[in-house]
């Protein structure tokens, strides 16, 4: 097993090297920064075990850089809780704090061996459609539409009520482009405070603005190579629209307090429920804008639509449910799924999601009935 250590303490490296040195099954190749790193690593490489306090780019931004490539473990000092969340979020699976003994590493190591092989042994699918619990003719259609445009780069823009399922087509979509091994990226319009979204998209670079005290890649350097998915697209404030298409269109961005240019490669996928032509109309959103994102429209059905998928889908998310909470395995009464079926599921796949969980947790016995989805209290 090869394995790359990246730590900028000197003391720290050499101990490191000279403990691992016992062990014969494990290459040690060690690293003094994450920049160094990110120039040496190639696919021989099986694991990255990286410090998070380092000069220039530090261990959060270098694991997002990995993107995924490598599995890794995170050593650290002085750990935060919010630095050991976000390192999770990242697939991050061991955060070791410092100082730690050679067993406890080796066992994170082998921890991460049997991930690996497990990894490697399980079945490839050709096509990535496990995304989708249910099947309906209304979803298939929908879906021979989205393979097709999956296999080009023409921006995508999703159509649907809220709850449709929007980021697990866009996800679908990249899962089987021929950007799939690079990221995928997803932001959420409606979630960021409007004087963020700019620095988010695009970054910055240190004392650009108060509090950027060290410089932050954006999501399109982030997502370079792979699928940006911004959703909600219609909340984009109108400022930043112009400097989306100029991005877009000239295909590089510039952080905020640079004049350095990044060169870009990313394919776009949005979403929105909201009516555009509408906001094109009052002057909320740009025409030209629109254009660029709605190359390929995908207009995704509500649940109502999709009536062949509600059992299937209740039923999966039953057992997953189960399994999550360690309950005994429950099934619908035959009331309770005439119910689910006649139900007009304003939220769509989420709602119902809701309501599957909700009554797995509530109900008394292992079939669920009718009175224990809490549906009328909706209607």
């Amino acid at each position: 097993m090869k394995i790359a250590i990246v730590e900028d303490d000197i003391n720290m490296r050499k101990s490191l090297e000279i403990a691992m040195s016992d062990f014969k099954e494990f290459t040690i190749k060690t690293f003094k920064n994450a920049k160094d790193a990110l120039k040496g690593l190639d696919e021989s490489f099986n694991l990255v075990i990286t410090d998070i306090n380092m000069p220039g780019m530090d261990g959060i931004e270098f694991v997002k850089e990995l993107n995924g490539r490598y599995e890794v473990i995170i050593m650290t000092g002085n750990a935060t809780l919010s630095r050991a969340i976000e390192s999770i979020h990242l697939g991050v699976k061991d955060f070791l704090l410092k100082p730690f003994d050679v067993d406890t590493l080796i066992d994170a190591i082998k921890r991460e061996e049997v991930v690996q092989k497990v990894k490697k042994s399980a079945p490839k699918n050709k096509k990535n459609s496990n995304d989708f619990l249910g099947s309906s003719q209304a979803l298939s259609k929908v879906l021979s539409i989205a393979d097709k445009a999956s296999k080009t780069d023409a921006s995508i823009l999703l159509l649907g009520e809220s709850g449709v399922g929007k980021e697990v087509f866009a996800s679908y979509i990249h899962k089987n482009s021929p950007r799939a091994k690079k990221p995928f990226v997803a932001l959420n319009m409606a979630a960021i405070p409007e004087n963020l979204i700019e620095s988010e998209l695009f970054g910055f670079e240190k004392g650009a603005f108060t509090d950027a005290s060290q410089a932050k890649a954006g999501q399109f350097e982030l997502a370079n190579g792979g699928t940006l998915f911004l959703d909600e697209i219609g909340e984009m404030p109108y400022g930043v629209q112009a400097k989306l298409l100029r991005a877009l269109q000239e295909k590089e961005v510039r952080r905020l307090g640079s004049s350095k240019i990044i060169k870009i490669d990313i394919r776009v996928v949005s979403a929105t429920n909201a009516n555009l032509d509408e906001k094109i109309q009052k002057g909320e959103f740009r025409e030209d804008l629109y254009y660029r994102l709605n190359t390929i429209p995908l207009h995704i059905p509500p649940l109502r639509e999709r009536k062949d998928e509600i059992l299937e889908i209740a039923e999966a998310m039953i057992t997953q449910n189960c399994q999550k909470y360690g309950f005994e395995t429950k099934t619908l009464s035959p009331e309770a799924k005439s119910e689910l079926l006649s139900y007009n599921w304003p939220g769509n796949i989420r709602e119902l999601l809701s309501v599957v969980e909700r009554s797995v947790i509530l109900s008394e016995a292992n079939e669920i009935q009718k009175d224990e989805l809490f549906l009328d209290i909706r209607k």
